[in-house]
């Protein structure tokens, strides 16, 4: 898919919001939603979307519902550290599928990052186990102020 195009109500994070798939779930608010990759390039590795908002990527999105997504995305950036102890903090997003999106609804990426542990592909990598997932969220979802 290109940068243009219609939205996909039915995509897997809509369905998600919607209660329709399940989510290791790490921070919910009346605006935003983040939870954990099941695909994860890393331990730790979350999500952050917008619950209502209909933009497909960065460009579609009104700067009133972009706030709330970069203040979650702060606010879990903060817990992550304080829960996982990372040497860094990797934030990612892409638009269009030449630049990588597979999941055509705005989200942002929250990897924590240590040297010693390389960084998965993006979108190539094996399914986590959901238990270790669900303990990964509940550690970074207890650090949240």
């Amino acid at each position: 898919m290109d940068l243009n195009g219609d939205y996909d109500a039915d995509n897997i994070f809509a369905k998600i919001v919607r209660g329709d798939a399940p989510a290791a779930k790490v921070f919910e608010d009346a605006d935003t939603l983040a939870f954990m990759d099941v695909f994860p390039q890393g331990p730790g590795h979350v999500l952050v979307i917008h619950k209502r908002a209909t933009a497909r990527n960065l460009l579609d999105i009104d700067p009133q519902d972009l706030h709330p997504v970069m203040d979650t995305v702060q606010r879990v950036g903060r817990a992550m550290i304080a829960a996982l102890k990372p040497e860094g903090l990797l934030v990612t997003q892409f638009n269009g599928s030449a630049a990588g999106q597979t999941i055509f609804h705005l989200h942002f990426h929250l990897i924590p990052r240590w040297r010693q542990v390389p960084l998965g592909r993006h979108a190539g990598g094996q399914m986590a186990d959901l238990g270790e997932l669900a303990k990964q969220a509940r550690a970074i979802s207890a650090e949240i102020a």
